[in-house]
C-alpha cells in the first residue's frame, strides 16, 4: 500500500491498519495498540522505500521499552497525573498518553512530528476508549502550563536528547512534574535524575539488543 506525503489522515489511518494488528501491550496489557504485523519487515524497509511511501520511521508502530515502563508506572500510580494537564511528549503510538488518561489526567495532550504517530494515537485512544488530543507538533522550547510532562525513550540520540531534556529541565524549575521512561539509552544523564521504579520489560528482540530490558521510571530532581 502506497502512502504520499500528503496523504489525508483518512489515507494514514488506513495504511496504519494494512500494516498493523490490534495486541495487548506486554507490559500493559490492559492496553492494547495496533503494532506492525511483521515488526522487523515493517521497521527494515529502507529509507528509500520508506520515503517512497511518504512514511518515516515507524516508531508508532512499536511498544516501546520506556513507554511501556512509564505507562505501567502510571497505570499503578495514578495519582501522578490525575486531575492534571499532562503533556505527553513524542508520544509514538499513544501508549503513554492512553495510561494517563486511564489513570484519570484532567486532561493529555500527545505531540508528535510524525503525522502517522498523530493518527496511529488517535486510534490507539479509540481502541481503549479513552479521550486524547493529539496534535502534530515540535513543542520543544513551548511552555504551555503543562503540570506533568511525560517523555518515554527519548534519549536514543545525541543532540535530541541534550535539546530535549535543556528544555524539561526548564519546565521543572517552574515547577512541573517531569516523568521519564527510560531502559539505559546512551544519553540518558548521568546526574539530576530520582528512580521512581524500575521493570523489566519485554520488548520485540531483533529491534533491540536483549528481549527483555531493564527499563526506568525516572523524575528530574535538578
Amino acid at each position: 500500500m502506497t502512502v504520499l506525503p500528503c496523504a489525508t489522515e483518512a489515507e494514514r489511518a488506513a495504511f496504519i491498519r494494512a500494516e498493523t494488528g490490534i495486541s495487548p501491550v506486554p507490559h500493559v496489557p490492559e492496553i492494547r495498540l495496533h503494532v506492525a504485523h511483521e515488526a522487523i519487515a515493517l521497521w527494515q524497509k529502507t529509507e528509500e522505500e520508506l520515503q517512497e511511501m511518504g512514511l518515516p520511521p515507524p516508531f508508532w508502530a512499536f511498544a516501546w521499552a520506556g513507554g511501556q515502563g512509564l505507562a505501567r508506572y502510571l497505570l499503578d500510580h495514578p495519582a501522578e497525573v490525575a486531575g492534571r494537564r499532562v503533556l505527553d511528549f513524542a508520544t509514538g503510538s499513544g501508549l503513554v498518553a492512553i495510561a494517563a488518561a486511564m489513570a484519570g489526567a484532567g486532561s493529555v495532550l500527545a505531540v508528535d512530528i510524525d503525522p502517522f504517530a498523530v493518527v496511529a494515537s488517535r486510534l490507539n485512544a479509540a481502541e481503549n476508549s479513552v479521550t486524547i488530543e493529539a496534535a502534530q507538533r515540535d513543542v520543544i522550547g513551548l511552555d504551555e502550563g503543562w503540570e506533568v510532562i511525560l517523555a518515554g525513550d527519548v534519549c536514543y540520540e545525541q543532540a535530541m536528547a541534550a535539546r530535549v531534556l535543556d528544555w524539561l529541565e526548564g519546565l521543572r524549575q517552574r515547577g512541573a512534574r517531569v516523568l521519564l521512561g527510560d531502559p539505559g539509552r546512551s544519553y540518558l544523564p548521568k546526574q539530576g535524575l530520582s528512580e521512581l521504579a524500575a521493570y523489566e520489560v519485554p520488548v520485540v528482540g531483533a529491534l533491540e539488543d536483549h528481549a527483555i530490558k531493564r527499563t526506568v521510571v525516572w523524575t528530574l530532581a535538578g
